[in-house]
């Protein structure tokens, strides 16, 4: 019996890797013909614009021709896309008689095609550069080219109205191992910012219909974003220009036209500082993972993004067992390895998405985004059984083996960090009651009302507050800064979601944004005058809005509200105003 061979024969191999050879230095072959054609065609379409002959207008048409063909055999689609745009501009020359050309060419299309031209042309520069760049990092060894800047492996959101520039700079900065979105306008770029986390922001500062100034706005309003490095490209040279970017916040300036290599350069040095600041300011300088205060940063920013798309997410606190005695026994330095140890394998067994954090002494926490408490036990039981089977630590030919106990909370509705990280820490307490070595979830709400009553029965006497406003930061805003009032926040993303909250559930309070999608403000107080249903009744409201004209003022308070503060406002006075209205001082 014959036995077919599906492994590649050496012969087989060989001839693949000669195919390549020869695609390669063909590239490499049209990379540099492609260069002298580029000169040509400038040179040409300068003449032709001054002084258009059939001559020369035959020869830029051949030359365009010729790489309409060949560009795509050698993987250069994009090039041969372009050259087949300036073939259809061009087309018109072939119909021309070449004995009457003096009397024809004058009034032929030539002023548009070349205008056409000069664009497309720009284009075809950018891609022999792109080209140049991934043969040179094609005869290196290293992958990634030996870029310093793709060492860092960063995510960076590239903002600029000119998208032929905003093209060749994303596939620039994806060559030196960038992750790069993009964006045409600054509404993009926000929806992206609210969505994604970054590492960097390239921004062009002349844009329309909104200026990149308006960006500024965004990022410095926003306290997860304020601190969030800043390129500026522009233009204009202008010293104004320049000192105001600046003193809004921006990290750099660059000036157009510049060499991609110095725009790297710059982003480069601008992240290996951040990154030098992170870790001085966000590492636990002993196990390399995030410090409390990151932790504190980032979980409200997590909880933010819930806000928007609704998930769930799970908090574990995890405590050595009898890490005291193994200080006392061998010595803090040992208890310092044994950190290290179980730091690390938390780290390789927990998914990127996660945040894990030192939360002090013996104890780690760690969110676990799109998971629920049941999941997340598993999760962590399997660590867990990880961490029993082997060493976390070997000292002088001596290994440390170690066992933890973890406590599991989902997050809620209306429930703080404090109270979170609380349930989860209370939750650890069992499993250490219950003997150490284990995980215990917490026991959800409806569970603990019964063993809890007084704890229930100070949540009833809670008094309700509804917060109406379509930016989810100031609502986030708003609810860090009031959430340590006796007060249950309930949030509302516009008019329209309000009015089904107001018909379903009784509120003590409303603050209320003027100026909203859908239904705004002054109209939902409209209809709670009309609808029986709606009556606001002991509700109290305060109106919110951007519009500082008396009339507006006076036609809040007509409609019924009972307080009104314009944007921007003191968060202090906000709060006083809130407590007055609630009964709560």
């Amino acid at each position: 019996m014959s036995h077919t061979n599906l492994e590649p024969t050496k012969d087989t191999k060989s001839e693949s890797d000669r195919d390549a050879r020869i695609l390669r230095q063909g590239r490499k072959l049209f990379i540099r013909e492609f260069e002298k054609q580029l000169k040509q065609l400038n040179s040409l379409l300068d003449t032709i614009q001054s002084a258009p002959a059939a001559d020369e207008l035959n020869q830029f048409y051949r030359i365009i021709h010729t790489l309409k063909g060949s560009s795509p055999i050698f993987g250069y689609v994009r090039i041969g896309k372009l050259a087949e745009d300036l073939v259809r501009i061009w087309e018109w020359t072939q119909s021309l008689d070449s004995k009457i050309d003096e009397i024809l060419v004058p009034i032929s299309p030539v002023e548009e095609s070349t205008a056409r031209s000069v664009q497309i042309l720009r284009e075809m520069n950018m891609e022999y550069d792109i080209g140049l760049t991934e043969i040179q990092m094609d005869e290196q060894q290293d992958p990634g080219g030996g870029s310093m800047l793709g060492s860092l492996k960063s995510r960076l959101l590239l903002v600029d109205d000119d998208g032929v520039l905003r093209s060749y700079l994303t596939r620039r900065l994806q060559l030196d191992d960038c992750v790069v979105d993009e964006a045409a306008d600054v509404e993009s770029a926000t929806k992206l910012l609210r969505q994604h986390t970054y590492d960097l922001v390239i921004l062009d500062l002349m844009m329309h219909p909104q200026s990149g100034y308006e960006l500024f706005e965004f990022l410095k309003e926003d306290p997860t974003l304020k601190w969030l490095p800043l390129i500026v490209l522009s233009g204009r040279n202008d010293l104004n220009d320049k000192v105001r970017c600046f003193h809004l916040g921006a990290d750099d300036y660059v000036t157009k036209p510049f060499q991609y290599e110095e725009l790297a350069a710059r982003i480069y040095g601008l992240l290996k500082r951040t990154k030098n600041f992170e870790q001085l300011a966000f590492r636990d300088p002993l196990t390399g993972v995030f410090n409390r205060r990151y932790f504190d940063l980032q979980i409200g920013m997590e909880l933010q993004r819930i806000e928007r798309y609704p998930a769930p997410i799970s908090l574990v606190f995890i405590d050595i067992d009898f890490f005291k005695k193994i200080n006392d026994t061998y010595g803090h330095h040992v208890g310092d390895i044994v950190l290290q140890g179980l730091a690390h394998l938390l780290q390789t067994n927990l998914r990127s998405t996660d945040l894990l954090a030192r939360f002090g002494g013996e104890e780690f926490v760690i969110a676990l985004p799109n998971t629920a408490m049941e999941q997340a036990v598993t999760t962590v039981q399997e660590i867990l059984n990880k961490v029993r089977a082997n060493p976390v630590a070997q000292y002088e030919g001596r290994t440390f083996s170690i066992t933890f106990s973890g406590g599991v909370a989902e997050w809620q509705q209306g429930m703080t960090v404090a109270e979170w990280v609380s349930k989860a820490d209370e939750a650890m307490y069992q499993a250490k009651q219950q003997g150490r070595n284990r995980i215990m979830g917490a026991v959800q709400e409806e569970n603990a009302a019964h063993s809890n009553k007084a704890a229930t029965a100070q949540l009833v006497q809670k008094k309700n507050l509804l917060i109406v406003d379509d930016d989810p930061i100031l609502r986030a805003i708003l609810t860090s800064h009031l959430e340590h009032l006796a007060i249950t926040i309930t949030h509302a993303a516009d008019g329209e979601k309000a009015l089904d909250l107001l018909l379903s559930k009784k509120f003590d309070a409303c603050i209320l944004d003027g100026m909203m999608p859908k239904l705004d403000g002054f109209s939902l107080l409209e209809q709670m005058k009309k609808d029986s249903r709606l009556s606001k009744g002991d509700m109290k409201v305060l109106m919110l809005s951007g519009k500082k004209k008396e009339d507006d003022v006076v036609k809040g308070l007509h409609m019924g509200a009972d307080d009104y503060m314009t944007k921007p406002f003191s968060l202090v006075e906000l709060e006083a105003r809130v407590k007055k209205l609630m009964n709560l001082e």
